[in-house]
């Protein structure tokens, strides 16, 4: 950093801070993760009694949101108040798409899965991956899957969690 506190132009924190800048008309960044779900009062009890997460703001029983990341939020949605905005919602079969909780250890895999159980979510069983690392998956009440992991690479940059 140069004078004042500038940067200098040969400053390797500009070039990190220029490298991270985007000129396209939306960067890569996700904001909320929006789940439609059947029986909000049955969500809620799952992740915020079951699981322990503290709702942020609920919202005559309409939607209930949780803080889950730096702005970041896990949003479930009625899906009786999310027609009007979005239409219907059709159901069946394995959604083909994945939420994951990465973790510190195999151990702490089980241990989030034990908690998913007893919070009444269907447990996949945690095992060894191929790619070297240990994982399983539960489903919430309205079959959301969500994969729980302890991967000891880093990807890119950023080592999870």
């Amino acid at each position: 950093m140069g004078p004042r506190g500038r940067f200098d132009a040969g400053d390797e924190a500009l070039t990190v801070l220029c490298a991270v800048r985007y000129n396209e008309p939306m960067e890569p960044r996700i904001n909320f993760v929006t789940l439609v779900v059947a029986d909000l009062e049955r969500s809620r009890r799952f992740y915020i009694d079951g699981l322990g997460w503290t709702a942020a703001m609920e919202a005559g029983g309409e939607v209930a949101m949780i803080h889950v990341g730096n702005k970041l939020v896990l949003s479930l949605w009625a899906e009786s108040a999310a027609r009007a905005e979005i239409g219907e919602v059709t159901r069946g079969g394995t959604m083909p798409f994945t939420l994951a909780h990465n973790v510190s250890s195999p151990a702490e895999v089980d241990a989030v899965l034990t908690t998913a159980r007893d919070a009444g979510a269907t447990v996949h069983a945690a095992q060894p991956r191929e790619w070297g690392g240990y994982s399983g998956y539960f489903s919430d009440p309205d079959g959301f899957r969500w994969e729980v992991a302890f991967n000891p690479f880093p990807i890119g940059d950023v080592t999870l969690p």
